[in-house]
């Protein structure tokens, strides 16, 4: 009998529904109260997770969702940059 490979889930801060984490971008609070994407998933710090969609951040951004699971505040200046990342990521 083989041993079956637990495959890692994480919940969308925007729509809500559970998904393979390599399937969602990580963005990162790191410890200087920055926030980044992390594209590897394995830096230092408080992260939460999205879908590869804009839909999904939109509603994120609107329920405050992000702040919340990041555990800060986030000026409008932060989200533009994040949304340029994001959709950067989206066309690829």
């Amino acid at each position: 009998m083989g041993q079956t490979k637990k495959i890692p889930q994480r919940k969308c801060i925007g729509c809500q529904e559970m998904k393979n984490k390599k399937d969602m971008i990580r963005i990162l609070r790191t410890p200087e109260e920055e926030l980044v994407i992390d594209t590897t998933g394995r830096k230092n710090g408080r992260g939460a997770y999205l879908c590869f969609s804009m839909e999904c951040f939109e509603k994120a951004v609107k329920s405050k969702g992000l702040e919340r699971s990041l555990k800060t505040g986030i000026s409008p200046a932060v989200y533009d940059s994040l949304k340029k990342e994001i959709e950067q990521i989206e066309t690829k």
